[in-house]
């Protein structure tokens, strides 16, 4: 695929000056931009979109829940966490925090964004069909953790490329029945109107 471009953001207070994002022309090896600012992230992904090229988006923050059967389960952690679990400290924080960036990025890319945007959490859709926008989950464990927030964004994109083009074989979490947050954001930006979207799971790349 010559026309990918991979863009991650590790969420965080706005604030606080705890949100870094990076980008990266697959390919090109030394094609690396970083940045702080939300809004150069959002204005940046629509400008790809509105110049042609297939964008995979990655948020370093929980995307998606397991609903389980068991009432017991519905705070474990998903399969592959490990001590990570999403429902704990670091995880819990940056999942509330992203329920809002996800979706002022999203609504933002809808309103630059030149080009009709369609959206899949499918690897194989993404590739194989007129889909530019791939939407995943960045997993920067505690032992690839950088010291800055758009290290860890930049941690995010070249695991991103260095698992390609297995993304599907690398996708490090799952979980039973999954609730989908990221789908909600789509839906609330008016950028998909596929309710099906909120019991997918996203592919989770793990660092």
């Amino acid at each position: 695929m010559d026309n990918l471009i991979i863009w991650c953001a590790d969420i965080g207070s706005i604030k606080k000056k705890n949100f870094g994002w990076c980008r990266a022309v697959l390919g090109e090896i030394n094609n690396f931009s970083i940045g702080i600012n939300i809004e150069d992230f959002a204005i940046g992904i629509a400008k790809d979109l509105s110049s042609g090229y297939k964008v995979a988006v990655g948020f370093e923050c929980p995307l998606f829940l397991p609903i389980t059967d068991d009432p017991l389960y519905l705070t474990s952690a998903r399969k592959g966490e490990g001590a990570r679990a999403w429902s704990a400290g670091a995880g819990c924080g940056a999942l509330a925090t992203g329920l809002t960036e996800t979706v002022w990025i999203l609504s933002r890319i809808k309103e630059l964004s030149k080009a009709e945007i369609k959206v899949t959490f499918s690897w194989d859709e993404f590739i194989d069909k007129n889909v530019n926008l791939f939407i995943w989950e960045a997993f920067v464990s505690q032992g690839s953790k950088a010291t800055t927030h758009t290290g860890d964004a930049e941690i995010g994109v070249k695991t991103f490329i260095n698992d390609y083009p297995n993304i599907v074989q690398a996708n490090a979490v799952t979980a039973e029945n999954p609730y989908n947050l990221v789908a909600a954001a789509l839906l609330r930006a008016g950028i998909s109107d596929d309710i099906g979207m909120l019991s997918q799971a996203c592919i989770v790349i793990k660092a």
